[in-house]
């Protein structure tokens, strides 16, 4: 490790690279400052919506469903980087490897129903008919009428 930093033939393209990183750097925020338009309106310096004029606040909360989504699209999604890994070498792992993936699916399978048997998958509250089924079956005095 301590020889990388006395040999100066290894040392000096990295600080060459990062001195043109730098310079590229403030080149282009001087640019930027000099060639970039200034606006003195309120209209100027409000923010370009694909035309539309914004409207409420850029700091709205959304509901946990969204970011529920979002974590189950990132796991179930590097899940196949997994299972494109092993298609790829799956002559050479044989069928201790065939039998791996199995085991792997299944287990994915498994939390894919029970993300959708707790409810974690469904976008909006039950509706009236559903309440309606749910509250009958949870009541066993509407059962009879």
């Amino acid at each position: 490790m301590t020889e990388i930093f006395t040999q100066p033939d290894v040392l000096w393209p990295l600080l060459v690279y990062t001195a043109c990183v730098l310079g590229l750097i403030i080149f282009l925020l001087g640019a930027s400052h000099v060639l970039g338009e200034r606006h003195s309106t309120p209209m100027g310096n409000m923010p370009y919506e694909s035309g539309m004029i914004p409207v409420g606040s850029a700091r709205m909360r959304f509901s946990a469903k969204f970011y529920l989504v979002a974590i189950f699209f990132v796991i179930f999604d590097l899940e196949v980087v997994f299972i494109f890994a092993w298609a790829i070498a799956a002559r050479d792992v044989g069928w201790l490897g065939y039998i791996e993936v199995m085991i792997f699916i299944t287990v994915l399978t498994l939390a894919l129903a029970y993300a959708w048997r707790t409810g974690a998958l469904d976008w909006a509250p039950k509706g009236p008919r559903a309440q309606r089924i749910q509250a009958r079956h949870s009541n066993p005095e509407a059962r009879s009428t």
